[in-house]
């Protein structure tokens, strides 16, 4: 095996000359040239590229740009001699840290691909004998067996085949089987050689004898493994963007804290070394320290609220990217459509009959005009649904469980058939026992039929046979309808292709069947003498059965949902143009089945530039292998597209890996596939992408919320040491550093995560995704925040903080600096601070729409916040040991009355405002 060659190539040879090349023969390797090729290829295994240790997974959640602000604003406290503030504020980076690393390790522990796809063991020949050997043991030149049901184990060149027919719809999204046989034909598309069989496959019905080819990484499943493993990750949108605010939001700290530094030496003539320690407080001061782990337990909230919804997230940032999606790239077969091949359509040379229900149980009825059939009444229907089930490889177990799925043993096509006769009453177990097979001529890609020969209760033998019209009539000379058997006319042909021909453009395909009767006395002795050229020919057709693998119910809805919210859906199956563009246009992807398909070969020889202006039409794509899925993943990114690929393929991982967010499914989807995604719908549901997105879009806006909340009280905080400066001292700090700490971690922070919990807005789904040049610190954001709650919070404690000093003789007495006034006066300041923040977190729950129409108290989180935010304020009050730290006092019951009285109005004037927003842009 000097010069290497591809199974695409090997495939063109003789299989002797396979086997020579291989140096092998169907007696199979040696126990030592076995164990000499394991040790040359390696173990049959696909092999993970190497991923970061725990420990460097764990420590990036403290290197992020706000991680390093506060380690930063910690060194910034020491430095200003406030060791008790530097320990809190590291204390919240190490607590979010941990959080994040423990809430994204739940996630990818739960999602963890073990590549089950390749199966344990493999029925393969050593020297002659037959043994069963694990699957890591298959080496190049190994000859296997191959049986219904099983998983195909490697690249391997077909040697024998009987009636083999192979799933590979997780290699190339095609969910017909192909038909497999011992001789060379191309085939259409990727992977379609008639006599080449591909690991991660299945074998959906018959027999074989294989010689392996390639193995493990080698295969082209490890090729496409190793594409996947080796693309990079994006990174997310929410994490460009939470860089870009904590540059912000530093930027802003720091000019304040030197302006401060400034203003204290030339207004209140602090000595420098004083003016240093006052103006790295106020730094601190400004630095949100609440807003990471806010947004981390808000995304980790999502997370939760959207597992609810079978979509399981692996990222805590791909919760927000799902909000900003602009186009989704999705899989046609298990994705869009239930991979349940389902005959909705019989056709008699004199009548069409109806098939109800979807997918592999007899959930339907077969119907004719709208009513039920009485087989009775139908014999001609009766023979066709008999020689269906008859003509039948294929069984469908039904699901043992309201939650589990029907069990497919066979191909999907014969189970269609198996469910169709089924629908109309008939038994098919039963069937078999009344009319038993005595042989069976296999189905194969070149004659395109399957014949099977099953003995009457008369003795003679009926010949049932099925396959495509063209093929089929070519054996026929005889037709039945309700007027019995008559001559097969040139117009009974014309009108069967002109059904065919309608289906097809219906993006149903058809199955023809047809029979013929050996009379007891004409049945040869010897039943093996019978054969396709003396057995099929002669037939008499009796209909078709149309047939198509059925959209999911659920879909039309979910992608006018998209299409409501500006969320473009392009269709990138391995299918065949026709069928995906009936599908497309069935479901609503594009407007008409007259909608551009390219297909693979057309891709390959587009440049980016020309696949770029084929994007400003609607498009679906057809044909295309798993290298192309993801050049279209990479073009709509160049054009500024948030990309989410969905699928459940291996051909879908390449593509998965470079979308911004890949969605894969959890029951049919591949391992690696899973491995890939960012997010996996344990539903397999196309819907609950939809309920994602506006989840993802809820995340974003409730972050928008509590960054609105958390800002506002910055206001508050730093009016009274605006007024210290302005005073040139002689209004004392009315708000000391710590207590100011004590808002940003200790009583907005729980009120904060209730946002982070609020419900979606009426109409978030009518809006489009937000231009990537939009920004969570909008102009409408810092004028709510800064211009109007943090006016109204400063306003009502800078009054609250006078309030208590009036009561102890001011103006004519001096405002405190020092002593048990000086600290109930702070206290109060506080206070004041913590219940306009209590109108705030409720104010903060929309941005124009009334709270009343979500409900006063319908967010029980902000409701545990609000209260956890009181009790706090009564803990740093009255507890001894705390109040020394934070400089605390109690209140008397003027102060508390005054308190009391601050909730109320500021929610009610916030009401009004925004009820006048609403009625200037036409909102109810």
């Amino acid at each position: 095996m000097a010069d290497k060659k591809t199974p695409q190539q090997l495939a063109q040879e003789s299989p002797a000359a396979v086997l020579d090349y291989l140096q092998t023969s169907r007696q199979g390797l040696t126990a030592q040239q076995a164990a000499a090729r394991l040790k040359k290829y390696g173990p049959n295994q696909i092999v993970k590229s190497s991923h970061q240790s725990q420990l460097k997974i764990f420590l990036k959640n403290f290197v992020s740009l706000m991680a390093i602000l506060l380690w930063v604003g910690g060194i910034i406290a020491f430095l200003a001699q406030m060791p008790e503030l530097g320990i809190a504020i590291w204390a919240v980076n190490v607590i979010n840290g941990v959080f994040s690393y423990w809430q994204e390790h739940a996630a990818q522990k739960a999602t963890t691909s073990l590549m089950k796809m390749l199966p344990t063991f493999v029925r393969v020949r050593r020297s002659g004998q037959l043994e069963q050997i694990a699957v890591e043991e298959l080496v190049p030149g190994d000859i296997f067996e191959l049986q219904a049901g099983d998983a195909i184990s490697a690249d391997a060149l077909v040697l024998e085949a009987n009636s083999l027919q192979v799933d590979q719809s997780a290699l190339t999204g095609e969910s017909v089987p192909e038909s497999k046989q011992s001789t060379y034909k191309p085939g259409e598309g990727e992977f379609a050689e008639a006599n080449i069989l591909y690991a991660g496959t299945t074998v959906g019905a018959g027999t074989g004898l294989a010689v392996a080819l390639a193995t493990g990484m080698q295969t082209e499943f490890g090729h496409i493994a190793d594409l996947t493993q080796t693309q990079s990750q994006t990174v997310s949108p929410l994490t460009q963007e939470l860089n870009r605010l904590t540059q912000q939001l530093s930027l802003v700290a720091i000019l304040i804290g030197v302006a401060f530094f400034f203003l204290a030496i030339w207004v209140v003539h602090y000595p420098l070394a004083q003016s240093f320690i006052f103006a790295l407080g106020m730094i601190v001061a400004f630095i949100p320290e609440g807003l990471l782990p806010t947004v981390t337990l808000s995304l980790a909230q999502g997370v939760t609220r959207m597992a609810k919804k079978h979509a399981l997230v692996k990222d805590l940032n791909s919760v927000e990217t799902l909000g900003e999606t602009t186009v989704i790239c999705s899989d046609k077969t298990g994705t869009l459509t239930q991979n349940q091949m389902t005959v909705n359509h019989i056709w008699l040379p004199f009548r069409e009959f109806q098939v109800t229900g979807q997918g592999y149980e007899v959930n339907g009825q077969v119907k004719y005009r709208g009513q039920p059939v009485q087989l009775a009444q139908q014999p001609e229907l009766q023979k066709l649904l008999t020689i269906a089930a008859l003509d039948n490889d294929t069984r469908v177990e039904a699901p043992q469980t309201k939650q589990s799925q029907p069990k497919l043993l066979g191909t999907p096509t014969e189970a269609a058939m198996v469910i169709m006769a089924q629908k109309a009453g008939l038994d098919p177990d039963e069937l078999t026992q009344r009319y038993p097979r005595v042989k069976e001529l296999t189905f194969d890609s070149q004659r395109k039929r399957m014949s099977t020969l099953n003995r009457l209760p008369d003795g003679s033998l009926r010949i049932c046979v099925k396959g495509s019209l063209g093929d089929t009539l070519d054996c026929c000379n005889r037709i039945l309808d309700h007027t019995g058997i008559r001559q097969l006319t040139q117009r009974d042909q014309d009108r069967a292709h002109k059904a065919e021909s309608d289906y097809a453009q219906s993006g149903l395909r058809t199955l023809a069947v047809a029979y013929r009767d050996i009379p007891a006395d004409q049945v040869p002795a010897d039943i093996d003498s019978l054969n396709v050229a003396n057995t099929e020919k002669d037939l008499i057709l009796v209909g078709q059965a149309a047939m198509a693998d059925p959209p999911r119910p659920e879909i039309k809805a979910a992608v006018k949902k998209c299409h409501d919210a500006a969320i473009r859906i392009i269709m990138v199956t391995g299918d065949s143009p026709m069928v995906a563009q009936n599908i497309a246009a069935q479901i609503g992807i594009v407007s008409s089945k007259q909608a551009r398909v390219i297909t693979g070969k057309e891709l390959a020889q587009m440049s980016t530039a020309d696949l770029q202006a084929a994007f400003q039409q609607e498009l679906i794509f057809a044909r295309v292998a798993p290298e192309q899925k993801y050049k279209i993943v990479d073009t709509l990114q160049q054009m500024g597209e948030i990309v989410a690929s969905t699928g459940d393929g291996v051909n879908d991982a390449p593509a998965l890996k470079k979308a911004n967010i890949g969605v894969a499914m959890g029951i049919t989807g591949t391992d690696v596939a899973k491995d890939a995604a960012d997010m996996i719908l344990t539903d397999d549901n196309f819907a609950s992408i939809v309920a994602a997105i506006q989840e993802g879009r809820t995340v974003y806006n409730n972050i928008q919320k509590f960054l609105t909340y958390i800002l506002n009280s910055n206001v508050a905080e730093a009016v009274p040491s605006i007024l210290f400066l302005l005073s040139r001292g002689m209004i004392p700090l009315p708000l000391t550093v710590m207590q100011i700490l004590t808002i940003d971690l200790g009583t907005d922070m729980l009120p904060a995560l209730g946002l982070g919990s609020e419900q979606a807005e009426p109409g978030l789904m009518h809006l489009p995704p937000r231009s990537r040049k939009a920004h969570l610190l909008t102009k409408d954001v810092l004028w709510r925040a800064f211009a109007w709650y943090g006016l109204m919070g400063s306003l009502v404690s800078t009054a609250g903080y006078f309030f208590v000093n009036y009561q102890y003789g001011w103006p004519q007495v001096a405002l405190a600096a020092s002593g048990s006034h000086y600290v109930t006066a702070t206290t109060m300041t506080l206070a004041a601070v913590v219940f306009c923040q209590i109108a705030n977190v409720m104010n903060c729950r929309t941005q124009s729409a009334s709270v009343f129409a979500l409900g006063l108290f319908s967010n029980y989180k902000i409701n545990v916040g609000i209260l956890a935010e009181f009790l706090i304020l009564l803990i740093l009050m009255y507890v001894p040991l705390l109040r020394g730290v934070f400089q605390t006092g109690a209140l008397n019951w003027a102060d508390w009355i005054f308190l009391v009285c601050i909730p109320l109005p500021v929610f009610l004037i916030e009401e009004l405002r925004k009820a006048i927003v609403r009625r200037q842009k036409g909102l109810k």
